[in-house]
C-alpha cells in the first residue's frame, strides 16, 4: 500500500537572501547572522535545564534550527516539525484587512525560514530529520519522542490546548514549554501568576497583532499539561536577548509519572 512521505526531502540552499534567521546563528563560512532572538550561551535556561543526552526529541516549531543543532550538540537526536509554505499559519482573520494577502505573505516568509534551516543543517552536517505540518495533525507515523519541546508557539496558536494535546500522544516522558509571560508578570503583579489566566490579544479596531493570539499565564498551561498526563511540573523564568533587548521568558518542564 502506498504511504505518503512525512519526511522532508533537503534543499540544497548557499545563499543568504533566500534565507530568514529567527535566531541568531553563527554559520561556518558565512559568520554571524542575526537574528529577532539571540539564545546563545543562554540555552540551557531557554529548554529548562533538561538533560538531552541520549534523548529522542520532538522539536515543535524549529524555525531556522538554532535549538534543534543545539540539542543534537547535546546528544540528542532530533526530528525537527514546522510549518512550510503548504500549510497555514493561525493568522487572526480580521474583516478589515486582506486576510488572503496576508496569508500568501506568510508562506513567503515560512518559506525562507524553511530555507535557513537547510543552509544550516548542510553546514553542520546536521542528521535532524524534518516534519512539515500543522500542530494539530502530527501524523501518527512520526512515532514517539522521550521529549517533545514548544519554544514561544503557544502564542502563535489559535488553539494552544489542541496542540499540546495532539503532541502529548507522541511523547514518553518530557514536554518543555518556553513562553512571554505577560506585562503584569513583568511588573510582579502575582495575581497573574498565581491564576489560570489568558488574554485575547487581537484588538479590532487596530487590526492587531494578527498572529499572536494569546498571553497564557504560567499555571494555565501547567494545568494543561497536568490534564494530559504531565504530573511533576517545574517552572523557571530567564531572560533572552530580542533585537538586543533582555525580554523575560518563562519555562515549563513537564514530566509524566513513571
Amino acid at each position: 500500500m502506498w504511504r505518503k512521505r512525512i519526511w522532508a526531502k533537503s534543499r540544497n540552499i548557499v545563499k543568504l537572501e533566500d534565507c530568514y534567521f529567527y535566531h541568531t546563528i553563527d554559520l561556518p563560512g558565512y559568520g554571524t547572522i542575526h537574528g529577532e532572538w539571540d539564545l546563545r550561551n543562554r540555552e540551557p535556561s531557554y529548554l529548562g535545564n533538561v538533560n538531552f543526552q541520549g534523548k529522542s526529541v520532538l522539536e515543535l516549531g524549529t524555525s531556522n534550527g538554532y535549538l534543534c543543532f543545539y540539542m543534537e550538540k547535546q546528544g540528542a537526536n532530533v526530528t525537527a516539525y514546522d510549518l512550510s509554505k503548504e500549510q497555514e499559519w493561525d493568522i487572526v482573520p480580521y474583516s478589515k484587512y486582506d486576510y488572503k494577502q496576508q496569508i500568501l505573505l506568510r508562506k513567503e516568509h515560512v518559506n525562507k525560514i524553511n530555507n535557513a534551516f537547510w543552509l544550516a543543517h548542510r553546514l553542520y552536517k546536521s542528521n535532524a530529520k524534518m516534519v512539515y505540518g500543522t500542530v494539530y495533525e502530527i501524523p501518527h507515523a512520526i512515532g514517539e519522542f522521550d521529549i517533545c519541546t514548544f519554544g514561544c508557539i503557544l502564542l502563535h496558536l489559535r488553539d494552544p490546548f489542541l496542540a499540546l494535546q495532539r503532541a502529548s500522544s507522541h511523547i514518553k516522558d518530557t514536554i518543555i514549554i518556553t513562553d512571554r509571560p505577560s506585562e503584569a508578570v513583568n511588573k510582579d503583579n502575582n495575581n497573574w501568576i498565581t491564576h489560570r489566566t489568558i488574554l485575547f490579544l487581537p484588538d479590532s479596531s487596530t487590526c492587531q497583532p494578527f498572529e499572536t493570539w494569546w498571553e497564557l499565564s504560567p499555571e494555565l498551561i501547567t494545568e494543561f499539561i497536568k490534564i494530559l498526563g504531565f504530573e511533576h511540573t517545574q517552572l523557571t523564568y530567564h531572560t533572552q536577548l530580542n533585537h538586543g533587548n533582555e525580554i523575560k521568558l518563562f519555562t515549563l518542564v513537564g514530566r509524566r509519572s513513571s
